[in-house]
């Protein structure tokens, strides 16, 4: 943990801390969700989560709300990343690695461009 010397540094700090936060709770039109069940997590949904949020950090990104749910019954396909983009669609992408979570975020969630290879057939 930094050396807190003066009360700027405690601001300092406190504001790097808020804006860290903001990357789970930041309030927007767009909404990206990890499929975070067993299995998931068992095909690497932990290290899909962590590529989206830290592509979310070290971009600056805003406007995007990052969650997580449960199982949603096609474990075949996992891990599974959601986005849902305003009154638009929501898409169901499969066999994300962090690789294809960044590709996502590049490209559908930042460009508007929905990645057709890597949707889960219906």
């Amino acid at each position: 943990m930094p050396s807190i010397k003066s009360l700027e540094d405690l601001k300092r700090i406190r504001e790097e801390a808020l804006e860290k936060r903001k990357v789970k709770t930041a309030e927007g039109s767009i909404q990206v969700t990890v499929a975070m069940g067993t299995c998931g997590i068992a095909a690497g949904a932990r290290d899909t989560m962590k590529a989206i949020l830290d592509h979310i950090e070290s971009n600056n990104v805003s406007g995007v709300i990052v969650t997580q749910t449960g199982c949603i019954g096609k474990c075949d396909y996992e891990p599974i990343v959601s986005v849902s983009i305003g009154a638009e669609p929501k898409v169901t992408y499969g066999h994300i690695n962090p690789e294809r979570a960044h590709k996502i975020m590049l490209e559908h969630v930042a460009g508007g461009k929905v990645l057709t290879d890597l949707i889960i057939p219906a």
